[in-house]
């Protein structure tokens, strides 16, 4: 299961990528928005959108890769590892 993390705070990439791992999740967190930003994300299984911190070119080509790839976009309003923790066990718990 492969996760893309987009928004959130550079001081807590590495948390995201521990929560992840703990869920059994590869995973790739984009706190800025780099160069070519919509080859870099790939095909994942869930996007994982944190609204309050997100530019709004991220999350346009973010929805367009989810629609092209088939993968699920959840958005949570904190950019909190309790969000993310809880945003993942809601996802997987559904499927």
């Amino acid at each position: 299961m492969s996760v893309v993390i987009i928004g959130g705070h550079d001081r807590m990439h590495c948390r995201y990528k521990e929560i992840c791992k703990k869920h059994g999740c590869k995973c790739k967190v984009f706190t800025q928005c780099p160069a070519n930003f919509q080859n870099q994300i790939g095909s994942p299984d869930v996007i994982v959108v944190f609204t309050s911190t997100v530019a709004h070119k991220m999350l346009n080509v973010a929805s367009i890769q989810a629609k092209k790839s088939g993968a699920q976009m959840v958005h949570c309003t904190s950019s909190s590892a309790c969000a993310l923790n809880d945003a993942l066990q809601k996802h997987f718990s559904a499927n």
